[in-house]
């Protein structure tokens, strides 16, 4: 008898805008088409259905749950973890996958090159002199330290200034961060969007970074390729039980 394939489960926060369930569902399909041979799903902690626990009762064999999250903020300390403490009865075994982001505070990690592309991908090439990173924001300082690792790295591969805001729980929120770029003498300012799916946060990024005279803001990761090989490659990592990379 064959054995089952390896089955994939993403998990997302999961919100009340449909376009974010969208954008899940699209990243889903993009691993199905490059990795045919796992089962791939969706799954949401929130809002959205289904829950992690509904998925991986349904499954049998070998699963690993991959957080999509850029950070490794509460969601990725403690409630996707909790999932996994709640599955060990479960007729599946279940591996947890690294966040996409890097998740160590300390000493710093390579950033992620894939999901560095995939940055750059969606950032419109409108002969930018200056960047504000926007992300959704967190209380959680290790997990902002991330969010500015990403933030340098960016700045390098452009060789441009890149200033990171936040759209809640922390300052300076994007349309600050565009006044002060715009202070230090720039003037085509562009913003680059550390959110994986649209939704409410990213609308208030964009909003508040357009409304203070940023020329362009980059569309939500979402289903890149870049995005769907660093999903593709935490789940190898997790299987070879090694640190993640990509």
């Amino acid at each position: 008898m064959r054995p089952p394939r390896l089955s994939v489960v993403l998990v997302a926060h999961g919100s009340r805008d449909p376009r974010a369930a969208a954008a899940t569902a699209a990243l889903a399909r993009a691993v199905r088409r490059l990795r045919p041979d796992w089962d791939v799903h969706a799954a949401y902690l929130d809002h959205a259905g289904p829950r992690p626990l509904e998925v991986l009762a349904s499954l049998r064999g070998r699963a690993v749950v991959v957080p999509l999250l850029l950070t490794k903020a509460f969601h990725g300390r403690v409630d996707i973890p909790a999932v996994l403490s709640s599955a060990v009865d479960l007729p599946v075994s279940v591996t947890l996958a690294e966040v996409l982001g890097p998740a160590a505070s300390f000493p710093a990690p390579a950033f992620p090159s894939l999901l560095l592309d995939g940055l750059v991908r969606r950032l419109p090439s409108d002969h930018l002199d200056a960047v504000v990173l926007a992300a959704a924001g967190t209380r959680d300082a290790a997990a902002r330290a991330t969010i500015e690792w990403a933030a340098d790295a960016l700045s390098a591969r452009l060789s441009l200034p890149c200033a990171v805001a936040y759209a809640s729980a922390a300052p300076p929120l994007p349309g600050a961060a565009v006044d002060l770029l715009r202070a230090s003498g720039a003037r085509r300012i562009g913003v680059a969007s550390y959110f994986l799916a649209p939704g409410y946060l990213y609308d208030l990024a964009a909003r508040s970074a357009l409304e203070a005279g940023a020329v362009a803001v980059a569309e939500p990761l979402s289903d890149a390729p870049e995005l769907a090989r660093l999903v593709a490659a935490r789940v190898e990592d997790s299987l070879l039980d090694v640190p993640a990379a990509a």
